[in-house]
């Protein structure tokens, strides 16, 4: 077998030489590692929740040299802090100031690092957990609606309960769609770190998400319960004497601008008060009694995102501003007076739904009983945080 001169001679192919200017020519003590070395850790060793939420968000305090990438028409950018009156220590001190010239940042320089950034979501929520904690809920609730369907169980209820159901539970999903869609979602945009836009974001999701349960409830039961009115609840919502307290200050709570004092009073403040007192002291106390033991399952799973997870996150939150090293003062004064303003709404809002107490046959707990319950639970919280209780608990 003979060859041809042109297969054996090498063919003259240029070939690429790589410099130090390349991405990535250059190896490094830690090139090969898959882990994130840009930011401090809470403990020991860094999670995977850290190194998919810390430093994401950028922000000239912590190393974005260049500046806000973007800003608004009155010439502020990215996430001012101003956006809440409360502070995190370095808060006050300014900005780089980068430009044209400028050249680079002298050695004795100290980024002018906030407390904001200490913060970390014991939940470790992120867009992967959020999606598999929903589903496994939405999941749970789908099972537990159809074998209750399969089983004739709504066949049991007592017809008194069933308008209670109807008017009532059907009500609080307007509560669940507002405060999840036009309190929550409005704060995570404020927020000014993505480990606070991540929790904060879950919380409205978990909100929204409860508020569709509800709404799909509302839909089997209109199909399994003959004579179920599926559109009671808008009555009630727009023109029952015992939601109109309520309803306003549900209203309210959307118009807050301050974005942490609205996490502040609907998690600290109007959940433990009110949503509790509705969900966990009334539905799934009269249920049972009544011939229904569907809607506390469905009612307990946003029972359980707020007392287990939400609720977890805001005292994390908060406690390191109401410990920070250097503007707890400031934020211990801001807060009290919040509760001053928010508690005796709250407290208004839960007596004016106690006529629902008598409505069921079978009765749940005496109202005052379950008030008494639920303001001390508050109370705990507080104390947790380092607050004082408001006089106005007493009302």
């Amino acid at each position: 077998m003979t060859t041809t001169q042109e297969e054996t001679t090498e063919r003259s192919v240029p070939k690429p030489v790589f410099t130090d200017a390349e991405a990535g020519a250059k190896e490094f003590p830690d090139s090969l590692s898959r882990r994130y070395n840009y930011y401090g850790p809470q403990k020991r060793k860094q999670t995977h929740y850290e190194d998919v939420t810390v430093e994401v968000q950028p922000d000239p305090r912590h190393y974005l040299t260049q500046g806000w990438l973007y800003g608004f028409a009155d010439g502020r950018g990215g996430y001012p802090l101003d956006w809440t009156v409360l502070k995190a220590w370095g808060s006050d001190k300014p900005e780089p100031v980068r430009g044209p010239g400028t050249g680079g940042i002298a050695k004795d320089f100290s980024w002018p690092a906030h407390g904001w950034h200490e913060f970390r979501d014991p939940n470790e929520e992120w867009e992967l957990t959020l999606y598999r904690y929903n589903s496994n809920v939405v999941r749970q609730v789908t099972q537990n609606v159809e074998a209750a369907r399969q089983a004739k169980a709504f066949e049991q209820w007592n017809p008194n309960w069933v308008r209670f159901v109807e008017q009532h539970v059907g009500a609080w999903m307007h509560v669940d769609h507002g405060l999840g869609l036009y309190l929550y979602a409005n704060a995570n945009r404020r927020a000014p770190t993505n480990m606070h836009n991540n929790a904060i974001s879950v919380n409205s999701m978990h909100r929204i998400r409860a508020a569709q349960d509800l709404a799909l409830y509302n839909l089997t039961l209109s199909e399994e319960i003959e004579g179920f009115d599926g559109t009671a609840h808008l009555e009630t919502w727009n023109s029952d004497p015992a939601w109109q307290k309520l309803r306003e200050t549900a209203e309210q709570l959307t118009a807050i601008d301050d974005w942490c004092e609205a996490i502040f009073a609907a998690n600290v403040i109007f959940e433990p008060l009110v949503g509790e007192l509705f969900r966990s002291q009334l539905v799934q106390q009269a249920a049972p009694g009544n011939g229904d033991w569907v809607t506390p399952t469905v009612i307990g799973a946003a029972e359980y995102d707020f007392a287990e997870r939400d609720l977890r996150y805001t005292k994390a939150m908060f406690e390191l501003l109401t410990n920070d090293r250097e503007f707890a003062d400031h934020n211990k004064s801001i807060i009290q007076g919040w509760l001053s303003t928010w508690v005796p709404r709250a407290i208004a809002s839960a007596r004016t739904l106690q006529p629902l107490w008598s409505q069921p046959d079978a009765k749940p707990p005496r109202f005052e009983d379950g008030l008494d319950r639920v303001k001390s639970r508050f109370t705990g919280i507080l104390t947790g945080l380092g607050l004082t209780e408001p006089k106005e608990l007493s009302q």
